[in-house]
């Protein structure tokens, strides 16, 4: 059985990317999603996509050869917003903790997400707050803990993916925390097409 896995949740709509699905989009020569699971991979034994359906084939071919076993947990009802896409994720996991990332993520720091995990051990969760949000797609939960609060929450109406949160043990790490363990553009993302066009630029300078 895994010890660690990450959950990337690939499942959104995209609507400030275009038509394209931006999971699979092209950024400086490798799939978006691509570049998060190897960014991720070292930090974990396996990793879990949660996407729709219709996307399943595209991502599959995106992360063939990956460095870590891949394995899919598809939306039952779409478009239900990340913290459907969380539960999902989740309840596929076989390890005790997991590392939630979303797709659009490309600078994710490993070292941090190792951090992440000491820092969830003996909790249900270990969540940044670089500022003044939590950053809840870029966090280490115990895997049905969070899945039974997500699925709570979803069931009384509740939108906030920040919800499920307090019906858990967990822990804050902190801006000192952040700056002492990880970068600040661990929690990056890109939404738009000017997001890719500027992170693409970032990588290209980096190779």
């Amino acid at each position: 059985m895994s010890e660690r896995t990450a959950v990337v949740l690939a499942g959104g709509r995209s609507t400030r990317f275009g038509d394209e699905d931006k999971a699979v989009a092209d950024l400086a020569g490798a799939p978006m999603i691509r570049r998060v699971v190897d960014r991720v991979a070292p930090a974990v034994d396996a990793v879990v996509i949660n996407c729709r359906a219709a996307q399943r084939a595209a991502i599959a071919e995106a992360l063939d050869g990956a460095a870590v076993p891949v394995s899919f947990a598809e939306d039952d009802y779409p478009d239900e917003g990340p913290m459907a896409g969380m539960a999902t994720g989740l309840r596929a996991v076989e390890s005790e903790y997991a590392f939630v990332v979303a797709c659009d993520m490309p600078f994710v720091d490993p070292g941090f997400v190792d951090y992440l995990f000491e820092r969830a051990a003996g909790h249900d969760a270990a969540v940044p707050r670089p500022e003044q949000w939590f950053e809840t797609t870029h966090a280490v939960y115990r895997a049905a803990a969070m899945a039974d609060a997500c699925e709570a929450a979803l069931a009384e109406g509740e939108e906030r993916i920040v919800a499920p949160l307090f019906e858990l043990d967990f822990v804050v790490v902190d801006a000192d925390e952040v700056r002492d363990h990880g970068v600040p553009h661990t929690f990056e993302n890109c939404n738009t097409r000017a997001d890719f066009e500027d992170a693409a630029r970032r990588l290209e300078e980096r190779s």
